[in-house]
């Protein structure tokens, strides 16, 4: 049998047949982090549940037992799940899982999100975000300015309904918050970059956005350009409100 990378692995029994996995290295282990993350994430696994052993996993998923072994690692490093010597894999409470981990946030809304877990994403970003719109307005300096300009334009050229746009409006609150100067809330733009794309296209499933967030985006970059800390805070928050009433509507 071979690993994940192409390379001979040990040989795991005397009676275990070798089978050549679907697949290889780092896109193996995360289709297999995926499938089970988005079961536990979905609640087909309740927190408390052991999953099968990687025996019967790896045979299920006609993947080696070593690609199961680093995809369990992946969920584990997640807060996922725990494995324990002869306890298996066991799912462990929601209050232990990163729920700012981009893949989390991402599974979380592949089917139908918990009310709950979007207003605590509306919640964290509106601490957040108008925050680092007042340090960015302090801070900020030309490339800060152009990457955000950037990014507007291509929101514009392109709109939110595609994923183009999607990446420019998460690479907007991304500048914004490495223009803060700040390495502790720059480690958040991952986290508030899945937040903002996920909750945008969430209130695009069934609908088209009630009306175009550009000029709210607009107003914040007005404000942090002119060096107006209280005026971006505040076109910030407006931002963000706003994009929860979206999604509310959406959820109607």
């Amino acid at each position: 049998m071979t690993n994940a990378k192409g390379e001979a692995d040990a040989p795991e029994s005397a009676n275990t047949p070798a089978r050549q996995p679907r697949g290889t290295g780092r896109r193996l282990r995360g289709a297999i982090a995926h499938k089970l993350g988005l079961a536990i994430v979905s609640g087909e696994y309740a927190p408390g549940d052991t999953l099968s052993g990687e025996i019967a996993f790896s045979e299920a998923l006609d993947v080696s037992r070593s690609a199961y072994r680093e995809a369990v690692q992946v969920l584990t490093a997640k807060g996922l799940v725990e494995s324990r010597p002869k306890a298996g894999t066991r799912v462990l409470p929601r209050n232990r899982w990163n729920l700012l981990d981009p893949d989390v946030v991402a599974w979380a809304f592949a089917g139908s999100p918990d009310i709950q877990f979007i207003r605590s994403l509306f919640e964290l970003r509106a601490i957040v975000e108008p925050a680092a719109a007042r340090l960015a307005a302090e801070r900020r300096d030309r490339a800060d300015l152009k990457a955000m300009k950037d990014a507007l334009a291509a929101m514009r050229r392109h709109t939110l309904a595609t994923e183009a746009g999607l990446a420019a409006d998460r690479d907007f609150h991304d500048a914004i918050l490495r223009a803060t100067r700040n390495d502790a809330l720059v480690v958040l733009s991952a986290s508030i970059g899945a937040a903002v794309n996920w909750t945008t296209q969430f209130k695009q499933r069934s609908r088209a956005l009630p009306r175009d967030p550009l000029p709210d985006h607009v107003r914040v970059y007005d404000a942090i350009a002119a060096g107006d800390a209280e005026a971006a805070g505040a076109a910030m928050r407006a931002l963000v409100d706003l994009a929860l009433e979206d999604t509310r509507h959406a959820m109607e």
